[in-house]
């Protein structure tokens, strides 16, 4: 983390799963560029919410929300579907206090999955790691997840 950075994070609050719909819909706003969250995908991930699977990382800077992220958090695993800021650094606050919260409750072995490689992920260390190694790593992050309660319904 930058030295500009590391004192930017210090102005924010951070809050998990306190704001999920607003951290959607946020992420969901038609007007910004590149928008394609539908929605029938904001009521899924309300519904993944709901069932304690998907989750959310607040930024908050006098009291009004300013950023975050969400996604699915499974065993070590957290898949990041989007992130919104609404000041400057917000969404990389909120990844840095995402990497905190991971790093808390699973050690080092967690991987965060950003399905792809950003110049702005880039800048926060985020590296792509090759196809057979993130199997591996998967498989380790997702070793005590019990799939059995989990159903998969097949389109006709």
């Amino acid at each position: 983390m930058s030295k500009s950075l590391r004192k930017s994070v210090r102005k924010f609050e951070f809050s998990f799963d306190a704001a999920f719909p607003e951290v959607v819909d946020a992420c969901a706003d038609p007007d910004r560029p590149g928008a394609w969250i539908t929605p029938q995908i904001r009521d899924l991930y309300r519904e993944l919410h709901d069932r304690g699977v998907a989750h959310s990382v607040e930024v908050w800077k006098d009291g009004e929300l300013t950023g975050g992220l969400y996604g699915v958090w499974l065993g070590k695993l957290f898949a990041g579907e989007s992130m919104f800021h609404r000041v400057t650094d917000a969404s990389k606050a909120a990844l840095v206090e995402l990497v905190r919260v991971l790093s808390d409750a699973c050690g080092d072995a967690w991987i965060i999955d950003t399905q792809w490689q950003t110049p702005h992920l880039k800048s926060l260390g985020v590296s792509e790691i090759v196809a057979g190694k993130y199997r591996q790593r998967l498989e380790l992050a997702l070793q005590d997840v019990d799939f059995s309660g989990i159903s998969h319904k097949s389109g006709s």
